[in-house]
């Protein structure tokens, strides 16, 4: 049987998006260090959690990507905390023309553009 082993990124700068997912997500780059086309990233010390590859990519970001982060918040005071944590870190706002009324999600996008979101999982 198959399992989810890596979620895979697509980067213009491998370094600058190791830094941010890294503080992101509390993980660190699987063999300790980060190269300049590829990097893995791991939960720090064997946490569960899928590991996040980064590979250096030319293709731009999609403005509307069809696979995307999601990213659980507690509720939505630590939703707001994580935003305002991750955009210190170098998110950006999106400026998002799908959200539904009353989201529980915030849309950013990491110093490449990528997109996620950050989710209010008090309210899934």
């Amino acid at each position: 049987m198959l399992r989810l082993g890596s979620v895979v990124l697509g980067v213009l700068d491998v370094g600058r998006a190791a830094a941010f997912w890294g503080e992101a997500l509390g993980y660190t780059p699987r063999d300790g260090g980060t190269g300049d086309d590829w990097v893995v990233l791991v939960p720090a010390d064997g946490a569960p959690g899928v590991q996040v590859a980064l590979g250096r990519s030319a293709t731009p970001p999609q403005e509307h990507p069809r696979v995307h982060l999601d990213l659980y918040a507690t509720d939505a005071a630590d939703q707001a905390a994580e935003v305002e944590r991750l955009v210190g870190l170098g998110a950006g706002r999106v400026d998002w023309d799908l959200y539904p009324e009353d989201p529980d999600f915030v849309v950013l996008a990491d110093p490449d553009g990528n997109r996620f979101c950050v989710i209010d999982s008090s309210r899934t």
